[in-house]
């Protein structure tokens, strides 16, 4: 009896404990990274697979579960995934960038271990090693609404996840060479839809399908190189409801511009004739237009896709007139139970402003892109690390560029590791000034910011007055047009070592990128966690004794 009573008592100590820490759900996940062939514009090329997949598996989760993903590279050289707009609180541990972590060695596995607090909505990750992106190596990950949250819309009767990008025939390490030599990759060979184009000979197996009636959740996002590109499908209106993490005011489109490193989740309803039909994605601001396609079949359907694809639309102007029509939510909740809007951000004064002008440049003949004036450099010492061992000033320099760029950014070049210093918990205005003739694409890890403006020209504090200070979606990347400028705002509020970064993997590769550095004074558990123990180390603080961890 006494014996029933201890395990009673047990069970009861056991499940107390688990009330008082009240933890929220773990996802577990195993990856192996490994090659394999595959020809998806009809020539076999070598490809990177996760668990033998490509495009690699969907992380399907829900708004604060703890994710605990161990990654087997069985590549012949490192390997190092980043998680696009996940907001990691106090974790760049985990960011998955090259200035943050050491890449996962040959043979060897890591685990990454984050938590998707507090959001939601369409996301996706992919590999910052070398040129492997373009192998593969990406896939998509969802962060559902927690049930005691209501979104905006009715349960559409499935969601199904659409990566699209442009893509190249020639082999990841030849792409990487091409870079190296000090030359550019050179125009994409043709665009992939979850890795295939339909070729529209009554042979194509449909990507998803749909039953008449029911409505549809696409998350939708652009996972390619070079080019921004249009979404449309066959005779079905676009509805928009969310994007990078936030509820939109949910206006109907026929078609959408989705730049690169950008998610959109649209709702499709399947009230149209059952047959077949065609999803398109085609490039956008080129001379030669390269066209993907996908088939979705309505279920019991009886007759082919028309090969009368709709027509995307020409010009920039118009995809900066759907931008000005992007909207938040303000009625609808968040991943929290609080309306979106009340987060009044017009009204919270400004107390930093830099602005970044990117430029293409030659240094000692070979090709590097720039941030005003400094092309950054990876260093063998991921940068974070070395900050957190107390010898960053051996790896690199704080500030190296400055918040007003110089008059002729394109004139000397600067080949260093490209750090900002930033106070926490600022406030701060960030410009993206374009002087070229192609379209840029931002994105910034750690946070969202308010995409209040962007305009042809140049930028001058006179713009301001321009600016949407009331419902600018919140959101991780940002396009920026030709000739012209874009302006997001943000609370530097999340401690770390954060990358802002060209979603062009050729620009980030060469220079195109630089890490906003956030220290808490309080150096506190309740501002950024502790190394973790299961970090790996590398470059010159593999064999340094660890810091005295944070206290609470």
């Amino acid at each position: 009896m006494a014996s029933v009573m201890y395990a009673l008592l047990l069970c009861l100590t056991a499940g107390a404990l688990s009330v008082v820490q009240g933890e929220d759900p773990y996802l577990f996940f195993t990856w192996n990274v490994t090659y394999g062939t595959i020809s998806p514009l009809g020539v076999p090329q070598q490809a990177i697979l996760i668990n033998g997949q490509f495009p690699g598996p969907n992380i399907n989760s829900t708004s604060n579960n703890n994710i605990v993903l161990n990654v087997f590279n069985n590549l012949d050289e490192p390997f190092l995934l980043t998680w696009s707009g996940i907001q990691q609180r106090k974790n760049s541990w985990q960011d998955g960038t090259l200035g943050t972590m050491c890449p996962i060695a040959p043979g060897t596995n890591f685990t990454y271990r984050f938590q998707v607090k507090d959001q939601i909505g369409s996301y996706m990750y992919y590999p910052v090693t070398a040129m492997h992106r373009a192998a593969g190596g990406f896939g998509g990950l969802r962060i559902n609404s927690r049930l005691l949250i209501p979104v905006p819309y009715a349960d559409p009767e499935d969601e199904y996840t659409v990566m699209i990008g442009d893509w190249y025939t020639k082999s990841h390490t030849a792409l990487k060479k091409l870079l190296d030599s000090g030359r550019t990759m050179g125009r994409p060979d043709g665009i992939l839809i979850n890795g295939k184009n339909a070729k529209g000979d009554g042979k194509d197996e449909p990507l998803f399908t749909m039953k008449p009636g029911k409505t549809y959740k696409y998350r939708v996002c652009n996972v390619g190189f070079k080019n921004s590109l249009n979404f449309r499908i066959q005779g079905h209106p676009l509805k928009l409801v969310e994007m990078e993490g936030s509820h939109t005011v949910q206006n109907t489109y026929e078609s959408l511009d989705v730049h690169l490193g950008q998610c959109f989740s649209l709702l499709v309803t399947a009230d149209k004739e059952r047959k077949d039909y065609y999803m398109v994605a085609s490039t956008r601001f080129t001379k030669t237009v390269l066209t993907g396609k996908g088939i979705i079949r309505y279920e019991n359907g009886n007759g082919p896709a028309s090969p009368e694809l709709p027509e995307a639309p020409v010009g920039w102007a118009w995809s900066l007139n759907q931008f000005r029509s992007f909207r938040w939510n303000l009625t609808a909740s968040a991943a929290r139970p609080n309306p979106q809007g009340s987060y009044h951000y017009g009204k919270i004064n400004i107390t930093r402003t830099i602005k970044i002008v990117n430029s293409a440049s030659r240094v000692n003949g070979k090709l590097r892109y720039a941030i005003n004036g400094v092309s950054h450099v990876e260093s063998e010492t991921p940068l974070k690390l070395a900050q957190y061992f107390g010898v960053a000033d051996k790896v690199f320099k704080y500030d190296t560029i400055q918040d007003e760029p110089p008059a002729t950014v394109e004139d000397k070049v600067t080949l260093a590791p490209n750090v900002v210093n930033q106070t926490f918990r600022d406030f701060v205005e960030i410009i993206f000034e374009n002087h070229e003739k192609s379209i840029q694409s931002w994105h910034l890890d750690g946070y969202s910011f308010f995409a209040v403006a962007i305009e042809p020209g140049r930028w001058t504090p006179e713009k301001r007055k321009n600016y949407n200070l009331l419902d600018g979606v919140s959101r991780h990347t940002i396009q920026v047009f030709p000739k012209s400028w874009a302006a997001i705002m943000l609370t530097f509020d999340n401690a770390g070592m954060w990358n802002v970064r060209s979603e062009q993997p050729e620009r980030r590769y060469l220079g195109q990128q630089f890490y906003v550095s956030v220290l808490s004074p309080a150096r506190s558990l309740r501002d950024e966690y502790n190394l973790p123990e299961t970090t790996q180390l590398c470059g010159i603080v593999k064999d340094l004794p660890k810091p005295p961890p944070y206290s609470a």
